[in-house]
C-alpha cells in the first residue's frame, strides 16, 4: 500500500513532543503540534490586558515549548528554517485539524487515563486509515487502545523515540494486539528510510528493550561501584569513551536523563516482572533514595550527581566549576582526578575491540570493575531471550541506537570470547541462560559471524546463523574484506557490486596523509580501468578530521619547504584528480568532515552526505588557509554566480567570511546554506547507514546518464583589486576594533588575496591552476610563521585551536 506521509500531528509539546516535531519538520514533513490550553494567565499576560480567550494565551504552552526546543543546545534541528514546517495550536480549538494528517503521535504525560482520553478525542476527528501511535516509554501498549474502534486498533501501535530524537537513532516499534502487519512493516521501513532511525521491533513487555537492559546496566554499575568502593568521578572515567560509550558516561548521563526517570523504571521493573532473576540488582541504593527525597534529580533541578556553582572570586574570569556528589557524605566536593593503570594502557589503542580486551583483563581495580559489569550484563541479556526479544541483534541494536554504545552486549561478549568469559562467569557464580552453553556445545563459538560480506546472527530457535533482516540493502565496508581489490597500509578499495568500487581509509580520526592521497589516486586509476565509478566513504565516527597537521608541523619546524611544497602539490593534484577523472566520483561523508576532508568533497562529482555531517574549511584555526584546493574552489564557486557584479561581490564576501572564520556547518542541511553542498548535485541520507548504498546509486545514475570527464577550467572570473579592496577594508576594521589579532589579520589578507585572484586591476578570467598556485604560495608562506607553528603545536597537544 502506498502511504505518503505529508502531514503529522503531534499531541503534546513537552520536551519529547517538540523534539519529535522538529525531527519530522527537519525531513520536510509538515507538522501540526498541539497542547492543552493554560488554566490561568501569567503576570505578563495580565499586564498586557489579555484574557484566557486570546489566541496567544490559548497557544502559550505549545509556543513556549517549541521556542525552548528551538533554542536548546545541542540544536534539536538541522537548520532553524525547519520551524517554518511546524504549525502550532491547542487541543480545544484545533483538534479538528488532525483530520488532515496522515500520522498522529501521542506524546502526553505518562498516565494511562490521560492517554485514553486523548485517544477518545483523536477518534472523533481522525480519518479512517490514519496511523495513530503512542510515544510511551513503558505503559503497556495493549491497554491504550481498549474500547476504540476496529479501524483505530488496526492502525495503532507504540513508537518509542529516544531523546533527543535528532541524535539518538533508536525507534522502538511495539505492535498492539490488533495492529495490522502492514502497518508495522510500513513504520519499520519509514523510520529507517525517512527518519534515519534504527527501527527495532519490540514485544509489549515492561520498558520494552532498550530501557529494560539499559537501566539494568546502570544498576549493575552502581552495584560494582559500591562493591569496589569507587566514587562518581572514577566510575565516569571508566564508563565513557574509553569503553565505547557516550562522553557523558554513567552519572552525567543520569543527570541528563533525570534521576526520577531512571528510578521510575528501576522501581517498576521488579513490580511488573516479578520473575526477573536479577530483580535484586534493581533495588535502589541508599544514595539514590536520598537524592530523590532531596529532589536532586539532575539537570532539571540544577543538581544531581554533579552541580555547577560559581567559582571562587580568585578564579579566572569568575568561571563556574563543576562539583561532584560524594555518595558517602552526600556533600558536593571538587572533581577528583582519577588514574588507573588499565586506563593508561588502553588509551593509546584506537580499535575498540582491542581496547575492550585490555580493559576487561586489567589487573587493577578498574579491570575488576569491567569484569563485574560485563559479566552481569552478559548474564542478563542472555536471560532476556525470548522474553523481550527473539533475536540477539535486536537487543544490541537497541543499546547502540538508544544509549549510544559503539558495541552491543552480545557483540562485546564475542569480542571478549564467549567460552572464556562464560567460564569466568561460572567461577563468579553468575549464571548465563542455558542456550548459551548449548550454542557452544554445537560448535558455534560466537553470536555473530560474517559470510560473503553478509553479517549473520545466531538464532536461538533454529540453532543456526541467519542473515540480519533489513541489512541486505546496506553496504558496510568493514564486512567486505573478501571483496578487497587493492590496499596499502591505511586504505582499502572494495568491489561493492554492479561494477562500482568504494575506498575507505583507517587512520587516527581518519586524517589524510601521503598514503591516503596515494589511495585516492590509485583507486581512481583502478576504477577508470575496470569499473563504472568510485565511492569514497569511511567508517568510525567521522569521515575525516582533515590533513595530518603533525606532518605539516614536522616539515615546517625543520624548515623543509621542499617537502612541504611537494605535500601541498600532492594534495592539490589529488583533489583535482577527483574533479577530473573519467569516471564519476561520489563522496559519502559523515560526522566531522573538516579541512582536507571538506576539500575532497568540494571536488567530487556529487556528495551523498549523512544528515549528521559537520563540515567546513577550518584551516584558519591552525594559522593556515585551505591548501588542498579549498581556497581555489571558493573562488570558483563565487565565479559561478552569473548575476550582477555587486551581488557577486557580496557572495564572495560571504564565502570569504565562512572560510576566514573557520565556520563549520552543524548538519548537512546547513552545509547547503553555507554553500559547501550544491543543490542539484549533492544529496542527504537521513540514515547514515544508507549513505554508501545511496552514493553507489548516485554513481550508477551518473554513469547511465553518460558521464563525461570534465575539462579543466580557464574561465573563472575573479574580482582582483575590486573585490580585494572590500575584503581588506573589512579585515582592517576588525583589526582596528580589536576583534582580530595581527596574525589573524595576516591570515585573512592571504586568504582574500587568493580568493580575489591576486592583485589584478580588473575582474579577469583565470584558470584553476593559476588559483592553485596562488593558494600554494600563500599556504607555504604561512607555514614559515612562528605563530602558525605555535597554533599547530597547540592543536597537537590539546586538540583545540590557539587564538593569538
Amino acid at each position: 500500500m502506498n502511504r505518503p506521509i505529508r502531514k503529522v500531528a503531534i499531541i503534546g509539546s513537552g520536551v519529547m513532543g517538540s523534539r519529535i516535531a522538529c525531527h519530522f519538520a527537519g525531513i520536510g514533513v509538515h507538522v501540526l503540534l498541539l497542547d492543552i490550553v493554560p488554566g490561568s494567565l501569567t503576570d505578563t499576560e495580565k499586564a498586557k490586558g489579555l484574557t484566557l480567550d486570546n489566541k496567544q494565551v490559548r497557544n502559550r504552552i505549545v509556543n513556549d515549548a517549541l521556542q525552548a526546543t528551538l533554542k536548546s543546545h545541542p540544536s534539536t534541528v538541522y537548520t532553524k528554517s525547519v520551524a517554518l514546517n511546524i504549525q502550532t495550536g491547542n487541543t480545544e480549538d484545533d483538534m479538528h485539524l488532525i483530520s488532515e494528517c496522515d500520522w498522529i503521535i501521542e506524546v502526553v504525560v505518562e498516565r494511562l487515563d490521560i492517554k485514553q482520553k486523548v485517544f477518545e478525542s483523536i477518534e472523533k476527528h481522525r480519518k479512517p486509515g490514519t496511523l495513530i501511535t503512542s510515544n510511551t516509554s513503558g505503559i503497556p501498549i495493549h491497554l491504550m487502545s481498549e474500547g476504540r474502534s476496529e479501524d483505530f486498533e488496526q492502525h495503532f501501535c507504540g513508537t518509542h523515540f529516544f531523546n533527543p530524537p535528532r541524535y539518538l537513532k533508536l525507534l522502538e516499534i511495539i505492535p498492539a494486539p490488533k495492529t495490522k502487519p502492514e502497518v508495522i512493516d510500513f513504520l519499520m521501513d519509514y523510520g529507517s528510510r525517512f527518519l534515519g532511525k534504527t527501527t527495532v521491533l519490540c514485544k509489549d513487555t515492561p520498558a520494552f528493550i532498550a530501557n529494560r537492559v539499559g537501566v539494568f546496566g546502570f544498576m549493575a554499575i552502581f552495584k560494582a561501584m559500591q562493591q569496589l568502593g569507587l566514587n562518581v568521578d572514577e566510575v565516569d572515567s571508566l564508563t565513557g569513551t574509553i569503553l565505547g560509550r557516550p562522553k557523558s558516561a554513567t552519572f552525567r548521563t543520569g543527570d541528563v536523563i533525570g534521576l526520577d526517570t531512571l528510578v521510575h523504571v528501576a522501581k517498576a521493573l521488579p513490580e511488573n516482572v516479578p520473575n526477573d532473576e536479577a530483580k535484586e540488582i534493581f533495588k535502589l541504593p541508599s544514595f539514590l533514595e536520598k537524592m530523590i527525597a532531596n529532589k536532586w534529580l539532575g539537570d532539571k533541578t540544577g543538581q544531581g550527581f554533579y552541580k555547577k556553582v560559581k567559582g571562587p572570586s580568585n578564579s579566572p574570569k569568575g568561571e563556574s566549576q563543576i562539583l561532584t556528589l560524594d555518595l558517602n557524605t552526600m556533600d558536593y566536593v571538587p572533581k577528583q582526578k582519577t588514574k588507573f593503570a588499565t586506563i593508561e594502557a588502553a588509551k593509546p589503542i584506537d580499535d575498540l575491540a582491542q581496547r575492550l580486551n585490555v580493559l576487561y583483563n586489567g589487573q587493577d581495580k578498574a579491570g575488576e570493575f569491567y569484569r563485574i559489569i560485563h559479566q552481569l550484563l552478559f548474564a542478563y541479556v542472555s536471560h532476556r531471550l525470548p522474553e523481550i526479544a527473539d533475536e540477539i541483534y535486536k537487543i544490541d541494536d537497541a543499546l547502540k541506537a538508544g544509549f549510544g554504545w559503539e558495541m552491543g552486549a552480545f557483540e562485546s561478549w564475542d569480542t571478549l570470547g564467549v567460552q572464556k568469559t562464560l567460564e569466568q562467569m561460572k567461577a563468579a557464580n553468575i549464571a548465563a541462560a542455558p542456550w548459551v552453553e548449548e550454542m557452544l556445545a554445537k560448535g558455534n563459538g560466537s553470536f555473530y559471524k560474517t559470510e560473503s560480506g553478509q553479517r549473520k546472527y545466531y538464532d536461538v530457535k533454529t540453532q543456526s546463523y541467519l542473515p540480519i533482516p533489513g541489512t541486505g540493502s546496506l553496504i558496510v565496508l568493514e564486512h567486505l574484506d573478501e571483496k578487497v581489490v587493492w590496499k596499502n597500509s591505511t586504505c582499502k578499495l572494495y568491489d561493492i557490486g554492479d561494477e562500482v568500487v568504494a575506498l575507505r581509509w583507517n587512520t587516527k580520526m581518519n586524517t589524510v596523509g601521503g598514503e591516503v592521497l596515494e589511495g585516492v589516486q590509485k583507486s581512481i586509476a583502478i576504477a577508470e580501468e575496470k569499473y563504472k565509478g568510485l565511492v569514497i566513504a569511511n567508517g568510525g565516527d567521522n569521515f575525516s578530521a582533515g590533513a595530518n597537521v603533525g606532518l605539516i608541523f614536522m616539515f615546517a619546524t625543520d624548515q623543509d619547504f621542499e617537502q612541504l611544497d611537494f605535500a601541498i602539490r600532492q594534495f592539490q593534484a589529488t583533489t583535482m584528480r577527483i574533479r577530473y577523472s573519467s569516471i564519476p566520483v561520489v563522496i559519502a561523508p559523515h560526522g566531522m568532515t573538516l579541512g582536507g576532508g571538506c576539500e575532497m568533497c568540494l571536488h567530487a562529482d556529487a556528495v551523498q552526505a549523512a544528515a549528521e555531517t559537520y563540515i567546513g574549511l577550518v584551516e584558519v584555526g591552525v594559522g593556515l588557509i585551505p591548501g588542498g584546493g579549498g581556497s581555489k574552489e571558493m573562488a570558483v564557486r563565487a565565479s559561478e554566480r552569473n548575476i550582477k557584479e555587486d551581488i557577486e561581490v557580496n557572495y564572495l564576501q560571504q564565502l570569504f567570511i565562512n572560510v576566514g572564520t573557520a565556520k563549520v556547518s552543524t548538519s548537512a542541511q546547513e552545509g547547503f546554506e553555507n554553500f559547501i553542498f550544491r543543490p542539484g548535485y549533492d544529496s542527504i541520507s537521513i540514515n547514515p547507514d544508507r549513505r554508501i548504498s545511496d552514493a553507489k546509486r548516485k554513481v550508477l545514475a551518473l554513469y547511465e546518464a553518460g558521464y563525461t570527464q570534465p575539462t579543466p577550467r580557464h574561465d573563472i572570473k575573479v574580482q582582483g583589486r575590486g573585490g580585494l579592496g572590500g575584503l581588506m577594508s573589512g579585515i582592517h576594521g576588525l583589526w582596528r576594533g580589536g576583534y582580530a589579532s595581527d596574525y589573524d589579520k595576516l591570515i585573512a589578507e592571504k586568504l582574500a588575496y587568493v580568493m580575489c585572484g591576486g592583485d589584478l586591476s580588473t575582474p579577469t578570467l583565470v584558470s584553476e591552476q593559476y588559483l592553485l598556485d596562488l593558494e600554494r604560495e600563500a599556504f607555504l608562506s604561512l607555514c614559515g610563521q612562528r605563530k602558525t607553528l605555535e597554533r599547530i603545536q597547540n592543536i597537537l597537544q590539546t586538540g583545540k585551536p590557539l587564538r593569538n
